[in-house]
């Protein structure tokens, strides 16, 4: 039996993903979290063998949730579910720790596959986001801006446009006042902007701030 977790902030997700992994033979839904914390403390509790993830959420985000499990519960398994196959997300979420990206309207049947492939060692990249991700390597494919950040300054960045001070990073990703405000530093630079209000405005065009307030 397979064991999973559900974490999402939207109860009609989860309620969705739970009629939808009933029918699945052999995997079962053992607890729900609606943040990444809740979803750090259950995974180090109960131990299950995936976790469903989603993205942006409050108090922690996905990506540091992932990060934490990754590290300290290294046998569960992380599969991100987004929204949309273009997010600017896999590269970093994938380097957090995660094994699987998918988006949350997929089939049921790759969810199931992508469920039993992860459990068993494996890597699963959803069919939609894999094209994405093909398309940005071709000659003149679109790109993200946010391609050169590393899965921890795209979490600051998601904590920064959300309007978190430096000192409420820091508490929420254990990192120094300084060591934050270095990474800001280097997110604004990497990025070519001035301030945060500008950052504020790229990610807006680019669909991050709006599902990170979600």
């Amino acid at each position: 039996m397979i064991n999973i977790i559900l974490v999402d902030d939207h109860e009609i997700v989860r309620t969705g993903l739970k009629m939808i992994i009933a029918k699945m033979p052999g995997i079962k839904i053992i607890a729900e979290a609606e943040n990444g914390q809740q979803a750090i403390d259950i995974v180090a509790q109960l131990k299950p063998n995936v976790v469903l993830m989603d993205v942006n959420m409050p108090v922690i985000s996905g990506i540091e949730a992932t990060r934490r499990i990754s590290q300290y519960t290294p046998d569960t398994k992380v599969i991100i579910l987004t929204v949309h196959a273009e997010n600017p997300f896999p590269a970093q979420l994938l380097e957090a720790g995660a094994c699987g990206y998918l988006t949350k309207g997929c089939a049921a049947t790759e969810l199931e596959k992508a469920i039993k492939t992860v459990a068993t060692q494996g890597m699963y990249i959803g069919a939609d986001i894999a094209q994405q991700i093909a398309l940005s390597l071709l000659p003149g494919g679109k790109s993200s801006p946010f391609d050169e950040l590393s899965a921890r300054e795209m979490e600051v960045m998601i904590l920064l446009v959300q309007g978190k001070r430096t000192k409420e990073i820091g508490d929420i990703l254990l990192l120094s006042h300084k060591t934050v405000a270095t990474y800001k530093y280097r997110i604004l630079e990497k990025l070519n902007l001035e301030n945060v209000i500008e950052l504020a405005h790229l990610t807006m065009r680019h669909g991050i701030l709006e599902e990170s307030l979600m």
